[in-house]
């Protein structure tokens, strides 16, 4: 079976992922960036966790096919910053750390 390279939030990742079970915030971290290749079996991503006005935890993950490497840290004195689209109706449509 393969892995799923395109999941961006624990929505699409219920409906890309049948057998998937979260317990507790399945978007405790929120995606920062993300780039994959289906065809070629990689993705790199940015994720954080914010803790409010303290900073974030900010985690990278890159896998090339059944590898994955992971780094976190804390970053301190930013937060996450959510930009939406024209309408500024609930689609966010990308996401920054700032500082606080």
């Amino acid at each position: 079976m393969e892995k799923t390279l395109v999941n961006t939030d624990a929505n699409g990742a219920s409906k890309n992922v049948k057998d998937i079970v979260f317990w507790g915030n399945g978007d405790t971290f929120k995606l920062i960036s993300k780039a994959s290749s289906v065809a070629e079996g990689w993705m790199k991503s940015t994720k954080a966790m914010e803790i409010e006005a303290v900073g974030c935890v900010v985690q990278v993950t890159t896998q090339q096919g059944n590898n994955i490497a992971e780094a976190i840290t804390f970053v301190p004195g930013v937060r996450i910053k959510e930009e939406y689209n024209t309408e500024q109706v609930a689609t966010v449509t990308s996401r920054k750390l700032v500082k606080i």
